[in-house]
């Protein structure tokens, strides 16, 4: 049983001090908390949140800068941003052979771009630009790209990346407990003696990640939103990656004021969770960043309160996406106490099940789909509503929908049981993050820049255990009325999006055989090896049968009340054509003696939830929650599949529903390019497309749906379970329903999906009207997998196409400015009798299109080879294989995985032990027999008007798909 330990005296902040080498570290704690969190504070001001999880051999570090484009100047908004990019291009230790004879290059590339932001004849630019270009060129030759990603790479990181917001720019990354030494090495030179270099083409970079946002109008509205919440705000006034004229007038001189300005000690703090002896760490924080200088004149620009809302404000965008309606409440900074509330009353409006906008709403088909968020700033806080229309309904009636549910809160017409349940599942949330070190970490930054101090959160379930339903009423009176925006998003042709023309550069070279001192320093250190540990399938999980000879996969659970049920079907949706609309259905719909809304509100109750997945071969039906009310939540799911009840009446309002979806996907970008990518590569007869139509749909009814969700208790399947239970409880519990019943029926049987072979080069276009590409260039020659291979491959992913530190990327983004993403992947089966594959992806402006693909194949057909770069990669990998740890239910999930390619040992260990004996020639031999000068099939998706379709003609046959053909309906 799972019990809330009292947070009474949460907010009794303890201090205490540690004696490390002879210095004296105070830290604070707070009593209550189940992280037992130290923040410390060094002299120069800097902020360090540190918790201990020894569950597996790696940290979580998260630095986090208190600035983003809140403190973007007027004139060159997207500033915080583009700077968090330039964080990655070293320092004058890395990132450059000879700094002193590289900075007077710098100066003048900053000199002509404060020269080019002057400039308005686009002649003059165009002449400046080529200026600035041939002087890149000059300092390229000092430039090693990337040799920030290598020196993660050397020590075994893992998720290297950062982000920027209004209030914060955070950079991340999860590394093994041994590299703590060397990551702080690095991180205190990087954040003390950044250099900006490689300026133009990752500007371009930044160019990329905005052409994606152009065709966003989820960011439209929200951007809206906040411009009429937020009036002479920042947080209203300019956008985090700012506008398309300030990004093409960018100032180096700009960043680095606001970098000397913000990244400073006394505005930055180090959040680590995972395994190690915080003793040991704050020492050796201090060592590599207690000579960091504060700024005792910190400052950042303030702005006049805002007047308070009293009345509806609307606004309208348009965008070539389904229509929908944006709702925006502005609030207190997220460190106010009214928080708590808004936290809460979110969730009681919409929490994926049983809130009122689920459960009155969605589920009585009323509207399409209503989803809540706060959206937590330091200076304010809003409530955001995003609302989609069902078919048929205007954006004006859903919105009087939406508000008059809403207005349930003011009256206090709802479920007793709807506050209670929406704790408990506050809590449940909150278990379920105390097992994750990246949101124990991320606690911290919210927490830091906020301003809130940690007794608040630590206290924070136990305030809200005590909110009362009135309270919830007088909340909601006073400030949720009709002081709110409202934003129509509304389709049409967007006339503020504007083309970025692409630059001539000219590419700076890779340099990749080139290493600083410093790389070579942190490459030959060495830490005390982590060894590894692979799972053993005899000994890490119970393999059994019930006594009805039901396979049963089983882990205790020793360290909390959580638990995770599965019954795993071996059949999908090539085997039962619709089973993916089953669970759909299930949502809309109850038992033949309880409603929809009822069985929603009994399992949020219970603090469980339950989902159905499906896919190609498979079905999991899965339950999760406390382990307490495990017992109920497994009867009462038996009793929702064996017994779920639809109506005729109530049938055909589901497939207009259904209908609505499915054509809002067709003005989806990303949806558009998924359904063309299952369609380049398999053909008509795929997962995405091979589904019921409407008129099947029509004419097989509810029972349709309904009898593939009853039939499933009678296949046969495997029980997995982790959980605190014991194995003979467990099948105590399961016996009652129909899941352990001892005659099952085999499982379904269907077509299989293949892959189609690539036998010669053919193109693959489909439409979508967008300033960006979205191309892959796939290959399958229908070759079989081979264990043996399986290091190698792991090896080639790693050095070739699958993370910054790699050709992809240095040469398609950091040499060339060509993408915002980019990747490549060599592709094992999920299946033994499945094929390997490979795959280029990347975005990219539409006129650049050419330069990809010829890139692309150019490091494909000559793959380039530095035997550094090819060391840290394997270094990297043997690191990371080190410091993995396969847990929790996941143990299960990897013996079906293994179970499902033929073989009975974790192919983890496989791969470590073969890393060290292979060669830079056997990756070279594989990728030349296996990518190099193959056919591909270049799938495409894009605007022909935009696009060199001649020079896509001489690549091969082109075949060009309609939005209705790839999408199946």
């Amino acid at each position: 049983m799972v019990k809330l330990r009292s947070f009474f005296i949460a907010c009794m902040a303890l201090s205490m001090t540690v004696a490390v080498h002879g210095k004296d570290y105070k830290y604070q704690s707070v009593d209550g908390d189940m992280m037992k969190s130290r923040i410390y504070k060094l002299d120069n001001g800097l902020t360090v949140y540190l918790t201990v999880n020894n569950e597996k051999p790696r940290i979580q570090t998260y630095i986090a800068v208190r600035t983003g484009s809140r403190n973007d100047p007027a004139e060159t908004t997207g500033l915080a941003h583009y700077l968090e990019h330039l964080m990655f291009k070293g320092t004058k230790a890395f990132g450059t052979t000879d700094y002193a004879a590289e900075k007077p290059l710098l100066d003048a590339i900053e000199a002509k771009y404060e020269h080019y932001r002057t400039l308005t004849d686009p002649e003059q630019r165009k002449s400046c630009y080529r200026e600035i270009d041939s002087l890149s060129q000059l300092a390229a030759r000092f430039f090693i790209p990337n040799e920030y990603d290598k020196l993660m790479s050397s020590i075994g990181a893992q998720g290297t990346n950062a982000y920027t917001s209004n209030d914060v720019t955070c950079y991340t990354e999860d590394i093994p407990a041994n590299e703590v030494e060397n990551w702080l090495r690095i991180q205190a030179d990087r954040f003390e003696n950044m250099v900006i270099r490689g300026f133009h083409t990752e500007l371009e970079a930044v160019y990329e990640e905005k052409n994606i946002s152009l065709t966003d109008d989820f960011g439209k509205a929200y951007d809206a939103l906040n411009a009429k919440l937020y009036p002479g705000h920042p947080y209203g006034t300019q956008t985090t990656i700012g506008t398309q004229e300030h990004l093409k007038n960018p100032s180096i001189t700009n960043i680095k004021n606001y970098f000397k300005r913000y990244y400073v000690p006394n505005n930055v703090a180090i959040c680590m969770s995972g395994d190690f002896n915080p003793d040991t760490v704050i020492a050796q924080i201090d060592r590599y960043f207690g000579s960091w200088k504060a700024d005792p004149a910190l400052s950042r620009p303030e702005y006049p309160a805002l007047a308070e809302l009293t009345s509806a404000v609307d606004t309208t965008v348009v965008g070539q996406e389904a229509e929908s309606l944006m709702l925006g409440w502005r609030f207190k900074g997220a460190a106010d106490m009214q928080a708590d509330t808004l936290g809460v009353i979110s969730l009681m409006l919409a929490n994926g099940e049983a809130g009122l906008m689920e459960t009155d709403l969605e589920q009585q088909m009323l509207v399409q789909r209503v989803a809540v968020m706060i959206d937590g700033h330091t200076d304010y806080t809003s409530m955001l509503m995003f609302c989609q229309p069902k078919d048929g309904q205007t954006l004006e009636e859903l919105r009087g929908v939406v508000l008059k549910e809403m207005g349930k809160l003011r009256s206090g017409d709802f479920d007793d049981g709807l506050l209670p349940a929406v704790i408990n599942n506050m809590k449940l949330e909150y278990y379920k993050q105390l097992r994750d070190n990246g949101a124990r970490a991320n606690m911290f930054v919210q927490t830091f820049i906020q301003g809130r101090p940690w007794a608040t959160e630590v206290g924070a379930i136990d305030r809200i255990s005590k909110i009362t339903k009135q309270q919830i009423v007088d909340f909601a009176r006073r400030h949720l009325g009709e002081n709110y925006v409202c934003v129509y998003k509304k389709m049409g042709n967007d006339t503020t999006v504007k083309k970025i023309d692409k630059p001539q550069i000219t590419a700076i070279p890779a340099n990749r055989n080139l290493q600083s001192d410093f790389l070579k320093e942190v490459v030959e250190s060495e830490a005390k090896p982590i060894q590894p540990r692979f799972l053993d399938f005899d000994a890490d999980l119970t393999v059994t049968k019930t006594g009805a000879g039901v396979p049963l996969l089983y882990k205790q659970n020793t360290d909390d009340g959580l638990f995770d049920l599965c019954y795993r079907y071996e059949f999908g949706t090539e085997d039962v054509k619709g089973m993916d609309i089953a669970p759909d259905y299930l949502y809309y719909i109850g038992t033949d003696k309880k409603s929809s809304e009822q069985v929603k509100k009994d399992f949020y109750s219970l603090a469980c939830n339950y989902s159905i997945g499906v896919g190609a071969d498979y079905v999991e039906v899965r339950l999760s929650g406390l382990s307490e009310n495990m017992p109920k939540a497994v009867a009462m799911l038996d009793d929702l599949l064996n017994n779920a009840k639809g109506y005729d009446e109530s049938f055909g309002g589901f497939v207009d529903m259904l209908e609505k979806s499915r054509g809002d996907l067709k003005t989806n970008q990303d949806a558009n390019f998924s359904y063309l990518f299952a369609y380049g590569r398999y053909g008509r007869y795929n997962s995405q497309r091979n589904t019921l139509s409407e008129q099947e749909l029509r004419a097989g009814g509810p029972q349709l749906l309904t009898g593939m969700l009853k039939k499933l208790a009678g296949y046969e399947h495997t029980v997995m379970y982790y959980g605190p239970e014991t194995q003979d409880r467990l099948v105590e519990v399961l016996k009652a329903g129909r899941h352990l019943a001892a005659r099952l029926s085999p499982a379904p049987v269907g077509k299989a999906y293949e892959m189609a072979l690539t036998q010669a080069n053919e193109v693959m276009i489909a439409p979508y009207d967008a300033k960006n590409i979205y191309m892959v260039q796939f290959h399958n020659e229908g070759r079989r997998w081979h264990v043996e291979e399986a290091p190698v491959q792991a090896l080639f992913n790693e050095y070739f196409g699958g993370g910054m530190n790699t050709v992809v990327f240095q040469e398609l983004r950091e040499s060339r400015g060509l993408a915002y993403s980019a990747f490549a992947r060599y592709n094992a089966p999920a299946r033994k009798n499945q094929t390997e594959s490979f795959y280029t992806y990347i975005i990219s402006q539409n006129d650049k299109m050419m330069d990809c693909v010829n890139v692309f194949n150019n490091i494909l057909d000559d793959m380039p080879q530095s035997q550094s770069a090819f060391d840290i990669a394997k270094q990297s990998l043997i690191k990371k294989l080190q410091s993995e740890r396969t847990t929790r239910f996941n143990v299960l999930r990897a013996y079906v995985e293994a179970r499902n390619l033929g073989i009975d040992y974790d192919i983890k260990e496989r791969i470590y032990n073969a890393l060290p004996a292979i060669k830079m020639a056997d990756v070279i031999n594989f990728e030349q027999q296996n990518m190099a000068k193959k056919p591909f099939r270049y799938i495409i998706l894009g605007d022909e008007k935009e696009l060199d379709m001649e020079s896509l003609g001489k690549i091969g046959p082109v075949k060009r798909l309609s939005t209705e053909e790839i999408f199946g309906f």
